[in-house]
């Protein structure tokens, strides 16, 4: 998801949309799994990237997603660049981060991803209906192979092709090798059916020791109710599936409600989703999910939730959440970037596990997708998660 472009997109369905009381009867068990989590944060540094850098005939931007590669020890980076600058691509960067902090950001190499024909993707102007919105990237915990999701694309009008999301694995050099069944919720519908524009597949996670693909839909679709306001929140869907693509669970996360009234003045609506979903080594249904808004007047808003689907509604066989009782994942806030005392708080978008800190404490990297725009930034920020 682009703040960016969604602020100069037509938004008076989207308005409409948001001052609608949500119909879904969530109800929450404040009791369940509520000893099972509680992580806690402390900023460990962050490191700013030079914007719009050059890197082997490329522009560096738009850093939707960040995955360490267990083969090297280095990071591996998704852009949203839909072919637009260049060939929809990711880099691999070695970044120094420690105890003390983020020492260093040294992009290594980059790759477009191929078709399966072998051919680079398409501008999404191209019009032919083969072109993506790469947003998110995981290294595959068993041959270091790359999965990567994209959000595909509802069309503004009829005339316009349906793309779908995909979440599809790749050679290290970018070529096709594959695509992972997904559930039917996730299908791009006719009407009121499906995700939302810009609301689809944007994190992707391995848990279970690699045997387990969770993903979640940024933001509710359609026929699960309206985007969260300021008085409510709304519910998306986190998906559990067998490498082979069979969906072996489906649970609603609870996203949080707006957090800010927008300037007056502005006629783009605020926009909040989640981006990325990280599992807790080790505990195949206890996640890392990061919530990110955009309020107009108010700026960026992230925090990290640490969240279970222990105790929650299996929803999969519902076609729609609206008026069904569903008890949603159970969450705890583990930071709020406003609080942590960063430079600025930026469109961050992507998260990984880091390297283990003497003593026990994990380190949790995350990266901000600046849209190319001049006003915001690529920002790496490291935690230490306890």
């Amino acid at each position: 998801m682009k703040p960016s472009l969604i602020r100069r997109a037509c938004v008076a369905a989207l308005v409409l949309a948001t001052t609608m009381a949500p119909a879904v009867a969530a109800q929450r068990d404040d009791n369940a799994a509520r000893s099972d989590i509680g992580a806690r944060a402390r900023l460990l540094g962050e490191k700013i990237v030079p914007h719009k850098l050059s890197f082997q005939n490329t522009t560096v931007g738009g850093l939707s997603g960040i995955d360490r590669d267990p083969c090297t020890g280095d990071y591996v980076m998704i852009s949203d660049d839909r072919s637009v600058l260049q060939p929809a691509r990711f880099y691999t960067a070695r970044i120094k981060v420690d105890g003390g902090g983020v020492h260093s950001v040294d992009f290594t190499g980059t790759h477009p991803f191929l078709q399966p024909d072998g051919s680079v993707y398409p501008p999404a102007s191209a019009g032919d209906g083969k072109a993506v919105d790469p947003e998110e990237l995981r290294v595959d915990p068993w041959d270091c192979r790359y999965w990567w999701a994209q959000e595909g694309d509802r069309p503004k009008s009829s005339s316009d092709p349906v793309i779908q999301p995909s979440i599809q694995f790749a050679a290290r050099s970018g070529a096709y090798r594959g695509q992972l069944p997904l559930p039917s919720h996730y299908e791009v519908g006719m009407g009121d059916r499906g995700p939302r524009r810009n609301k689809a597949v944007e994190a992707i996670t391995f848990g279970a020791r690699g045997g387990v693909l969770t993903s979640a839909v940024e933001g509710p679709l359609l026929q699960d109710g309206p985007e969260p306001n300021l008085e409510h929140g709304a519910l998306i869907r986190v998906t559990q599936q067998s490498r082979q693509g069979h969906v072996l669970g489906q649970f609603a996360y609870p996203l949080e409600k707006i957090f800010a009234e927008p300037d007056p003045s502005s006629p783009w609506p605020p926009d909040t989703g989640v981006p990325a979903i990280l599992a807790f080594p080790g505990d195949p249904g206890r996640y890392l999910v990061l919530e990110r808004t955009w309020v107009a007047g108010a700026g960026f808003k992230i925090r990290i939730y640490d969240a279970t689907t222990r105790g929650a509604t299996e929803v999969q066989q519902m076609d729609s959440l609206v008026g069904q009782r569903v008890v949603p994942m159970h969450k705890k806030l583990v930071a709020d970037f406003h609080d942590l005392g960063l430079s600025t708080v930026d469109n961050t978008e992507g998260m990984t596990w880091g390297p283990t800190l003497p003593g026990g404490e994990r380190t949790l990297l995350l990266i901000s997708d600046d849209n190319f725009a001049e006003d915001e930034v690529t920002q790496v920020v490291a935690l230490g998660i306890r």
